[in-house]
């Protein structure tokens, strides 16, 4: 029966293919499931006790935090899972985990309890690192770069619709039952996985496997990839010292109006609606004429975009350079997994893609600290300067490190 199912719905469609499809939903219902919980975190934490401004402060960054530090340490560990039993295992464990956790902070007394189920949220990561790590593995290499970005596009839908939902339903039904709603959706994403996801994949006995350190040497060009793992880190950076602050951002440009809140999530959203529809198109782009190329040029593009942000003088000037930055996202992330993909040996792929998961995590841990820190010194408009000087860095370590791609294509050409 689940045979006849497979075959009415993927009619005519290759297997990679088929499987894009079933992980692009995938995706973006654990894109909606992560930021649906997100807008009023803090102000569920505020219902499990008595606190302070300043412990209120504080308890929210640890919850936010614990997930992304236990996310940087135990993503390698599970790569390497990944590479000796498949990428389809880490998927079930992933998406699994992920729905009973999720699902059980609706039931937390305390903070300690969140805190626990937070740091298990960590522990049970890898679900979008590794559908990059299967569609890279089986989609063919001239189209993996398309591939990849429309993958993206997933994630990056669902984490814009998320916090609208979020919103909406803990409005309605209280901040508990959203919890619940989430592991409810993750709960389906393991169902379509086990059904309709399919790896072609030989189990690797543990002896067998290579070591990380013999891994990253035995590279046909080891200082790229590890160039892109640093690059991934401080994208995540530059985009994350900003976000925390941006709604405080746009109370500043409204003089504490009305309606901050909703204006603040339109200006939010806009960089993710130009993410979706650029993404796949660059990938394409990437895959004619180098994704080395659309890297660099996005770089280049990201740092006229953020200047302008620290001197708007009105809410819809931040929201339309906002929308930019979404085209300037869309040329940088779908771009450094691509390049891992492309020079890195199938049979690595999980640990590739989950070292550069752990890599993605310090960003998150650090940016919002860089943002913290430069706007109580020098004021919102000091955190885009910052991001620029951020950007620029990596603009120069990406030209370093991608120098081997550009002689190869001259060699060729």
């Amino acid at each position: 029966m689940l045979t006849n199912i497979r075959q009415r719905l993927f009619r005519r469609r290759a297997q990679w293919e088929q499987n894009l499809v079933v992980l692009w939903f995938g995706n973006f219902m654990a894109g909606v499931a992560f930021s649906l919980i997100m807008p009023f975190m803090s102000l569920y934490i505020d219902t499990l006790g008595n606190f302070t401004t300043a412990q209120l402060s504080l308890w929210s960054g640890v919850t936010y935090s614990i997930t992304f530090l236990v996310t940087a340490l135990i993503s390698p560990w599970w790569g390497k899972i990944a590479d000796r039993r498949g990428r389809k295992l880490m998927l079930l464990r992933a998406s699994l985990g992920l729905a009973i956790v999720l699902g059980a902070m609706g039931l937390v007394q305390n903070i300690y309890e969140l805190i626990g189920l937070r740091l298990l949220q960590g522990f049970f990561s890898g679900y979008i690192s590794n559908s990059n790590a299967l569609i890279a593995t089986s989609a063919p290499q001239e189209k993996s770069g398309q591939a990849l970005g429309t993958l993206t596009t997933g994630s990056v839908s669902g984490t814009l619709l998320g916090p609208l939902l979020g919103g909406i339903i803990a409005q309605a039904t209280g901040y508990r039952t959203t919890f619940f709603i989430t592991g409810t959706i993750l709960f389906i994403v393991f169902i379509l996985c086990l059904v309709f996801v399919h790896e072609d994949f030989t189990p690797v006995e543990k002896g067998d496997q290579v070591p990380g350190r013999q891994l990253i040497h035995e590279l046909k060009y080891p200082h790229l990839i590890i160039g892109m793992f640093v690059t991934t880190m401080i994208i995540q950076a530059s985009n994350n010292s900003i976000s925390p602050l941006l709604s405080l951002y746009v109370r500043q440009l409204m003089h504490h109006g009305n309606n901050v809140a909703l204006v603040s999530g339109v200006v939010a959203a806009t960089p993710g609606i130009a993410t979706l529809i650029a993404a796949p198109r660059f990938g394409a782009l990437g895959d004619r004429i180098g994704s080395e190329k659309i890297l660099l040029g996005g770089l280049i593009f990201a740092v006229f975009v953020y200047v302008p942000q620290a001197f708007v003088q009105n809410v819809w000037q931040l929201g339309a350079l906002r929308l930019l930055v979404g085209v300037a996202d869309a040329a940088l992330l779908p771009q450094v997994q691509t390049i891992l993909a492309k020079y890195s040996p199938h049979s690595s792929a999980g640990r590739i893609f989950s070292y550069n998961q752990s890599f993605q995590a310090m960003g998150n841990v650090a940016g919002p600290l860089i943002g913290s820190s430069v706007s109580g010194l020098f004021g919102y408009s000091g955190v885009f300067l910052s991001t620029t000087v951020l950007v620029i860095v990596n603009l120069f370590w990406v030209r370093q490190n991608t120098k081997v791609l550009r002689e190869e294509h001259e060699i060729q050409k």
